[in-house]
């Protein structure tokens, strides 16, 4: 089995809890001395076998080996993709079973992230959620206040488009957001633009 490392937490001692998400679940591991393995790191694509409990205690994650990308060794690449990964977890965290939409996202991602700007790529990738999930706010009007928008836009949490001055936010130009949402593409945004969108992206998925 594949999966990505969304999430670790110390157990007893140097064990810990490895949260996984595989292409068609989200599910939590218990490894034994876990901490001394530097495979087991946030973000990490593994490949391992479970090992179900007889006693009905959590599974056990084994025989792991890790399947890397040439942009791990990038502190700045591998920084962006932890802070980008984590924010899976709180968000699927109540769905055992997921499609493989998920999964395969991010391998996706994760093969182009050494040849273009990754924050780029984690902006794009969030759009394709948005839009998977249905909650891609496309129409015309303020989400706060619902009058309809001008020219200038401001972004809320899930790309939320409401007034600058109803949520005392950054302007975006308008045009450049809804052109964002219908091609699901940066390619028409300066990275100062793709830099404060990435930084949105942060509060939550």
């Amino acid at each position: 089995m594949k999966g990505f490392i969304l999430n670790i937490r110390k157990a007893k001692n140097e064990d810990i809890i490895v949260t996984v998400l595989s292409n068609c679940e989200v599910r939590s591991y218990y490894r034994f001395y876990g901490a001394r393995h530097s495979i087991l790191q946030l973000g990490n694509l593994i490949d391992f076998e479970v090992q179900e409990s007889k006693n009905g205690f959590m599974p056990q994650i084994r025989k792991i080996s890790h399947i890397s990308f040439t942009w791990i060794s990038s502190t700045n690449h591998l920084s962006i993709w932890q802070n980008f990964i984590k924010l899976f977890e709180p968000h699927l965290k109540e769905s055992r079973q997921i499609d493989r939409f998920y999964f395969d996202l991010l391998v996706k991602i994760a093969k182009k992230w050494h040849k273009q700007n990754p924050k780029r790529l984690a902006v794009e990738a969030y759009i394709e959620i948005l839009e998977y999930e249905g909650r891609l706010y496309n129409n015309g009007f303020c989400h706060i206040c619902e009058d309809i928008l001008t020219e200038q836009v401001g972004l809320m949490r899930a790309y939320l488009l409401a007034h600058p001055k109803c949520i005392y936010g950054y302007s975006y130009d308008k045009q450049q957001i809804f052109e964002l949402f219908d091609s699901k593409s940066t390619i028409h945004i300066n990275d100062n633009v793709v830099d404060k969108l990435f930084n949105t992206l942060l509060k939550g998925l």
